[in-house]
């Protein structure tokens, strides 16, 4: 079993009931959801021993954050205490031709306003398989852009594997900023994880022939996009999500990895979407997966984009799923017939 570190930013998730948009709600819904706590769900899910470090307001909400964790057997030992608030963001859930909408209150949160005595590295990896961060982390602040740093530094230091989805949030910096930092930080990065706005936004690496907002994809545009990311840092493997969006209930998605050498693409599902938030973290907890228990890269891709789709069948930003049932979805396809 790897040990696999994940370090951002948990945070409380409210949403109307159902559809209901947020002018019509009289209550919401409370959970708690980030990027690398997701991960680190699917992770604890598949079996792995997987540690979630943060900094979380020492309070009943921050144990609350903590314990949504603990209870999928993630590890929480180094989560620090301190601050005076945790991130909130309100989500109310897209249908139809109506998009899906995120609204952050995560000012002045524990995380954010952590500096980089709160985090000893060199304890947090110790017996260390990999560790995991998203572009949302360094985006919140400086000071957590410096930390992430540092963290990469110890890990790469260590020969522990990094992976880093680049997650571009427009609400949290430019994409000049954006660039800037993430190009200090993939250099050290081994699996680059971004889908098929990312790239374009960070970087200025786009695909030639593909329209995210008309749906329209280009596969072979993609292989150009993973090879450019892969040559401009040098890392082990690119990965891409993609995904065809036909509405905000109706979407065609797939993965393409590449290794340097060849390319491997997923077979295409289409999905009817429950809750599609957290669904490109259950796409990264997969290759990291599949890739530390040795699959194959073609294996991989495939592990990585059934468990992504299973996650769309959930509510939540938790993927509830085991390898199991991953494989099931692989070997016999989702026709959603009741096991009995």
């Amino acid at each position: 079993m790897a040990k696999i570190v994940t370090f951002g930013e948990i945070m409380l998730r409210l949403q109307p009931e159902g559809y209901l948009r947020l002018l019509q709600a009289n209550k919401l819904q409370a959970t708690f959801a980030g990027a690398e706590a997701n991960v680190a769900v699917s992770l604890a899910n598949f079996g792995e021993d997987a540690l979630f470090v943060t900094k979380l307001p020492d309070n009943p909400i921050g144990q609350a954050a903590a314990n949504s964790l603990r209870m999928f057997g993630v590890n929480t030992d180094e989560i620090i205490r301190g601050g005076e608030r945790l991130g909130i963001f309100f989500l109310e859930k897209g249908a139809s031709q109506r998009p899906s909408l995120v609204i952050y209150d995560r000012n002045y949160s524990s995380i954010q306003k952590a500096d980089k005595n709160d985090f000893n590295w060199a304890k947090i990896f110790e017996d260390a398989n990999w560790f995991h961060f998203t572009g949302i982390t360094p985006a919140l602040s400086d000071s957590l852009a410096e930390i992430c740093l540092d963290a990469c530094k110890e890990a790469k230091k260590r020969n522990i594997y990094i992976s880093c989805d680049l997650n571009y949030r427009n609400k949290l910096w430019s994409r000049e900023k954006a660039c800037e930092v993430m190009s200090r930080l993939c250099k050290y990065v081994d699996l680059c994880v971004a889908n098929e706005e990312d790239a374009a936004d960070v970087f200025g690496i786009a695909s030639d022939g593909s329209d995210v907002n008309s749906g329209k994809l280009c596969e072979e545009g993609y292989k150009e996009v993973a090879k450019k990311l892969f040559d401009k840092f040098g890392f082990k493997y690119t990965a891409i999500s993609l995904r065809t969006s036909i509405n905000a209930n109706n979407n065609k998605w797939a993965g393409l990895l590449y290794d340097g050498s060849n390319y491997f693409l997923s077979r295409r599902y289409d999905i009817n979407i429950v809750d599609r938030v957290g669904g490109g973290d259950s796409f990264s907890a997969g290759l990291i997966y599949s890739l530390l228990n040795n699959y194959e890269p073609k294996d991989a891709i495939e592990f990585a984009v059934a468990a992504s789709c299973l996650k769309h069948s959930i509510e939540g930003d938790f993927n509830h799923t085991t390898v199991d049932e991953v494989l099931a979805l692989i070997k016999k396809g989702g026709a959603g017939r009741v096991k009995r």
